[in-house]
């Protein structure tokens, strides 16, 4: 009888030892993933807020309107250019993603070079993935309201549509808007990536 239960606590040592093997194992393989996902999250982010920003800061389009001065006269052609820097909106958008693109940069040096995984370090690079999901979203919104004003005018104040007239401006314009908008989210990504490996640290 004594023999057959020391046999069975000790079969039950080894089994919980099997067991808490396992888990560490689980653990460690998690911990991999999430470290590979923000690894690639900070990635695409730098690719494509890069993109947005010059795709938007090289935008410009040139093009001849003709300008009616009076019934009997023929219309006077004059040439007219379109440019990113003419309007604020553009070019906060413009230096919001290049802050993003080099953010992204220099966190994933810093995530790669984290490999302890020190808490305070990595709690700072949340905080400022969190200032740059705010930061890309407000100038999202900022250069989508002045695109549409662009697109659909405004005839309560008079404002006459341009993007029949720069159609090739508007056109890269809206890409760089979707392009930003896929960078806001991947910034958001990582924040909730960043949120979920702390409540499983908890547990």
């Amino acid at each position: 009888m004594e023999a057959a239960y020391m046999s069975s606590n000790g079969g039950g040592g080894i089994e919980g030892g099997v067991n808490g093997g396992d888990k560490q194992v689980v653990v460690v393989a998690n911990k991999r993933t999430m470290r590979l996902s923000d690894l690639v999250l900070r990635f695409l982010a730098l690719a494509v807020t890069l993109t947005a920003a010059v795709l938007l800061g090289v935008n410009k389009e040139s093009t001849v309107v003709p300008i009616t001065l009076a019934s009997t006269l023929p219309p006077l052609n004059v040439e007219v250019t379109a440019k990113w820097h003419y309007l604020s909106a553009f070019v906060y958008f413009v230096v919001a993603n290049a802050i993003a693109c080099a953010y992204a940069a220099i966190s994933l040096v810093l995530t790669v070079a984290n490999r302890a995984g020190k808490k305070g370090l990595g709690m700072i690079i949340t905080i400022f993935d969190l200032v740059m999901v705010a930061l890309l979203f407000s100038s999202v919104g900022a250069t989508f309201a002045v695109g549409l004003i662009g697109f659909r005018g405004n005839s309560h104040v008079q404002w006459k549509k341009v993007c029949n007239v720069f159609d090739k401006f508007c056109d890269q314009t809206a890409a760089a808007i979707g392009i930003s908008l896929v960078g806001s989210i991947l910034f958001f990504l990582m924040v909730l990536l960043a949120t979920l490996n702390l409540h499983k640290k908890r547990q």
